[in-house]
């Protein structure tokens, strides 16, 4: 079964670059990684680091997380303003309303802090959202009729 998995960043685009790095590594033949930046910067690094494509700002995003499988990136990207008010309300909303699954990375950024959470290298972040999304991958294959 192919795969669209959309990574979403800001500001430098370092978190979807090392996503992207790490996918490419898991993702099978036929699946497609989509990079959507909120600026050119982020999106330019994204494509450089593997993504088959991308797109750049608000419009992109909305019209293109609808047809992601999958949507990978910083918590902030559910959050309108965050990200220094990159991620507009407009985005946020939806990446929220996709149908697609969401794997997040909870930065601690931006004046808010998800109680309960270690906060982890994004390394080890970057890893282990790989590893949910195998998981959900067998997940949705085994629920394949």
């Amino acid at each position: 079964m192919k795969h669209t998995i959309v990574i979403v960043d800001g500001m430098g685009g370092g978190i979807g670059v090392q996503l992207i790095g790490k996918l490419k590594e898991v993702i099978g033949e036929g699946d497609e990684i989509i990079a959507l930046g909120t600026n050119a910067v982020a999106t330019e690094r994204m494509v450089k680091a593997g993504a088959g494509r991308g797109a750049t700002g608000e419009n992109a995003i909305r019209v293109s997380v609808g047809s992601a499988d999958f949507i990978l990136g910083p918590i902030g990207i559910v959050i309108g303003n965050s990200m220094m008010g990159e991620i507009t309300p407009v985005m946020a909303e939806a990446i929220l309303a996709a149908p697609g699954e969401r794997i997040l990375l909870p930065m601690q950024q931006d004046h808010f802090f998800i109680a309960g959470l270690e906060q982890l290298p994004l390394a080890k972040m970057t890893d282990r959202a790989v590893e949910i999304f195998k998981e959900r991958l067998k997940a949705q294959a085994g629920s394949v009729v």
